[in-house]
């Protein structure tokens, strides 16, 4: 996410595109003007902003009941509408895998050119990804994952350890001179594997400074109701610590209540997923809100972007490889004051 400017998101695969996967770039160079000419007789071809082969695109996400969903489909639809040669063919988003497959099969039977697919369930989808691989469908499979490569082209989508990582770093730099530091943490749905990664992210961090101790944690639903009421026992429980670390910030409207009502401002809060309402309080700098550490929604766009490179049979500008790569793993950047106004186009409401 730092590597990638929020204002040029064309950037992860177009021309002079810093790509979050960690992919290593290396240029090689020679005295030797042949080989510099045969190196650009063999380049591969890549995708651009020119207009180039027309290609449908069949986009099928959940019920956007969450502002980073909503979020997720907004970024789709708008980076589709860039293209002249992109036609997307949208379902009505579902949280009912039944309902979300037969959609999806629907898209197949169309014989769209690629799909992107953000599952409800991953698992549970699985066989409807095989189903259109198998049809000679590229699928570029959205953040929560198949269970088996074999259902995608390509995978794309964010860090959830690393956003617990990045956190835990924020938090453990600034309380590393501060003797018996205290944080707590205020979590998602703990049935879902991502929470458990954002945890153990956050945890291994801390590992690595020994005067700072984890005293407390709730799990919230990602809701601004369950957040206001897991912080206010939080809240009760402690009644002094120096960090909070929440999850979601859906769920840090509510924790953000609590914290006023309760009168607090004696700590620092960090936040996740990269809420617009996250990034302003961040910039107004009157509240604990600090930092949030990003998930991106603008994967969705960058989806759209190798949906279309795979539709084309083109690259990625940047890298060697004639295809685009078999996954992508966004940056989770911590966004401050210092850098608010680089993130704040990408914020979602």
């Amino acid at each position: 996410m730092a590597r990638i400017p929020a204002t040029s998101r064309r950037a992860l695969l177009f021309g002079a595109a810093a790509v979050s996967s960690g992919a290593l770039l290396t240029a090689c160079t020679s005295n030797e003007p042949t080989n510099q000419e045969a190196a650009t007789d063999n380049a591969a071809p890549v995708a651009d902003d020119k207009p180039g082969k027309p290609v449908t695109i069949g986009f099928a996400g959940p019920q956007a009941d969450h502002g980073w969903l909503n979020a997720i489909n907004d970024n789709a639809k708008s980076r589709a509408e860039r293209y002249s040669d992109v036609t997307l063919e949208i379902t009505e988003g579902s949280n009912d895998t039944a309902q979300q497959i037969g959609q999806i099969e629907t898209l197949i039977n169309k014989k769209v050119d690629v799909l992107v697919v953000l599952p409800a369930d991953g698992k549970a989808l699985t066989q409807v990804g095989l189903k259109a691989m198998r049809a000679g469908i590229p699928v570029v499979n959205l953040d929560r994952i198949f269970n088996t490569p074999q259902a995608y082209r390509c995978w794309i989508g964010g860090d959830n350890y690393g956003m617990g990582l990045n956190a835990g770093h924020y938090i453990g730099e600034q309380l590393k001179d501060k003797p018996n530091a205290r944080v707590v943490e205020l979590a998602g749905l703990d049935n879902l594997e991502l929470t458990q990664q954002r945890t153990q992210g956050f945890d291994d961090a801390l590992k690595n400074y020994p005067n700072i101790k984890k005293v407390a944690r709730q799990a919230a639903d990602f809701t601004v109701e369950s957040g206001q009421a897991k912080m206010a026992q939080l809240l009760q429980a402690q009644s002094k610590f120096d960090a909070l670390w929440n999850h979601d910030d859906d769920q840090g409207v509510g924790a953000l209540r609590a914290i006023e009502q309760a009168g607090r401002d004696d700590f620092l809060m960090v936040g996740g997923a990269g809420a617009k309402s996250a990034m302003d309080a961040i910039k107004a700098g009157n509240s604990v809100l600090k930092a949030t550490v990003l998930y991106p929604p603008t994967m969705a766009a960058s989806a759209i972007d190798l949906a279309r490179a795979l539709g084309q049979g083109k690259g990625v500008g940047g890298l060697a490889e004639f295809e685009i790569p078999s996954s992508l793993t966004l940056y989770s950047a911590v966004v401050t004051k210092d850098n608010v106004d680089q993130y704040l186009p990408t914020g979602f409401i």
